[in-house]
């Protein structure tokens, strides 16, 4: 059954780092808890991809596959993958849930990443870990068969977006951009980057912190903060973020 999602891994794997919407959401609760939902819509990217690939390529049943179910990370992880995860990253995946709606033919591709986080602790273990956990796939019986795809190279793409430090408290969540760490994904994507934006394929990037109570400090200029001070709202797009990579930094009080 896991073979069956490996596609679905790839697609993912292939649009996080080029041509996606993403949305990030963050509930905190008064009892301490999180509740996150990573949001990806590579609806727009399929269309465009589906004109340079081949025929073949669509002909194929992996491309005509179509779902919407929702399961465990766990359960949607490849087995070469699961081996390679500490006893604390499986656990992270088991309580962690992937929904996914795909239809290929459709232009149809969207992913939703789930975890409900108990504290402070545990919603900063996930953020650290939950990028290896989804893009450290290893790809080689994908690309063996991907190569239709001219000009992109798959390896590049395993990189994911893990360049954030956190801080997070109780009454804190610090979210710093890594320029290291940063740069790094831009030279490891570059070549797909750069063909997402000859393709004049945006990708706008939208992070939203739902509060319990109102919030003190918010230190990025471009956050929007609620009247009520309950919802702190952060629009950009990656083509800005690639710009000037301070844009994406959040210092929030609460």
């Amino acid at each position: 059954m896991k073979k069956r999602y490996l596609l679905i891994f790839s697609c993912l794997l292939f649009c996080l780092t080029s041509c996606v919407d993403i949305e990030e959401q963050y509930d905190f609760k008064a009892d301490g808890s999180c509740n996150v939902v990573s949001g990806f819509d590579m609806s727009k990217a399929i269309a465009v991809f589906k004109n340079i690939i081949s025929d073949s390529v669509k002909q194929t049943p992996q491309f005509n596959l179509v779902k919407d179910t929702t399961m465990s990370f766990l359960a949607a992880m490849p087995d070469s993958l699961e081996a390679k995860l500490s006893k604390d990253e499986l656990a992270l995946a088991a309580k962690s849930n992937l929904s996914i709606k795909m239809d290929l033919q459709k232009s149809i591709m969207k992913v939703n990443i789930t975890h409900i986080a108990k504290n402070a602790d545990d919603l900063k273990y996930y953020l650290e870990h939950v990028s290896k956990i989804s893009m450290s796939s290893q790809l080689d019986a994908v690309t063996k068969n991907s190569k239709q795809v001219r000009g992109y190279d798959a390896q590049q793409l395993i990189a994911g977006q893990d360049y954030y430090d956190y801080d997070v408290t109780p009454h804190k969540f610090y979210r710093i951009i890594d320029k290291a760490k940063f740069n790094a994904f831009l030279k490891k994507t570059q070549n797909t980057l750069v063909m997402a934006k000859a393709m004049l394929i945006d990708m706008p990037y939208k992070v939203i912190l739902n509060f319990a109570k109102p919030v003190k400090k918010v230190n990025n200029p471009r956050a929007i903060v609620s009247a009520d001070r309950r919802h702190v709202t952060l629009i950009t797009s990656m083509d800005d973020v690639i710009k000037d990579p301070n844009i994406m930094n959040l210092k929030i009080d609460f």
